[in-house]
């Protein structure tokens, strides 16, 4: 297991335990228009996940944390929006979400995707974020998937690019790579996703990075292939009040592929109040 010991920026750990948990389910809940799963009581803790993710990206992390905080996690509604869909929109979305549960001092945690709309709503809602957790995200770089689309119908391409994601391939089960697969064949859904793909590529925040003024974690995968581990190296940068901690053989999705690392380093961030 991890040793218990107290984290210092830089620091670059390795799992030693896979764990075969049999995978929790959540209740999708609703309030108006908006749908998000909750779980636990306490601080708001809410997660966003990335282009092709879901709320089982985080699964293990709801599970750990639900015991001291309350967990959302937004239902993004990618296809919802049209043709209009974009970061901008998408935080939009989290703003009123947040609004109608009536949350503020919020942990936001987003990966990939949900890095960047969190981003964006830290900078535009400064006065309701606690603290920014940032795992892998766009903002500043990315080699996407979504930007190349689409040899839609190559199921093996699809794998491959859906296995490039992590350090260990097998991560990218049958079940994920067929959920993207399916995805990506409906032609009004892959449409969609070209356009918030090339939303994320022109919305760079490089320039509004330095207003950020919340404790700021980021957690990066030495292996990240999609944000390289020099995109991490510059939100540190750029981000005044920020510490990067190394998780590694990992790729993208720390909290998908060794999620017992992920929350050790994210309970440690919180307890801390840094």
């Amino acid at each position: 297991m991890v040793e218990d010991t107290k984290l210092q920026t830089g620091d670059t750990l390795k799992s030693r335990l896979t764990k075969t948990d049999t995978e929790e389910t959540f209740t999708e809940r609703s309030t108006g228009k908006y749908f998000y799963y909750a779980e636990g009581t306490g601080e708001p803790l809410v997660l966003l996940y990335g282009l092709f993710g879901s709320v089982k990206n985080y699964s293990k992390v709801i599970t750990h944390f639900k015991k001291s905080y309350t967990v959302i996690v937004p239902q993004l509604p990618i296809y919802d929006l049209g043709l209009n869909v974009s970061v901008g929109a998408l935080s939009d979305y989290i703003h009123q979400l947040i609004q109608a549960l009536h949350l503020d001092n919020i942990h936001l945690v987003g990966n990939s995707l949900g890095g960047h709309i969190a981003l964006l709503y830290c900078l535009n809602h400064p006065e309701n974020v606690k603290s920014l957790i940032l795992v892998g995200s766009s903002g500043l770089f990315e080699n996407g998937m979504g930007d190349t689309f689409p040899r839609r119908g190559d199921y093996n391409y699809i794998k491959k690019k859906a296995e490039v994601t992590f350090f260990k391939p097998e991560t990218a089960t049958k079940e994920l790579v067929d959920e993207i697969f399916e995805t990506v064949n409906n032609r009004v859904k892959a449409l969609k996703i070209l356009c918030l793909a090339k939303s994320t590529i022109k919305y760079n925040l490089k320039k509004e990075l330095a207003t950020i003024k919340c404790d700021c974690c980021i957690v990066w995968g030495r292996q990240d292939a999609v944000t390289p581990p020099e995109t991490a190296e510059e939100f540190n940068r750029l981000i005044p009040q920020s510490s990067l901690f190394w998780i590694d053989d990992c790729g993208h999705v720390p909290m998908l592929e060794t999620p017992e690392i992920f929350n050790h380093i994210l309970s440690n961030f919180l307890k801390s109040g840094k």
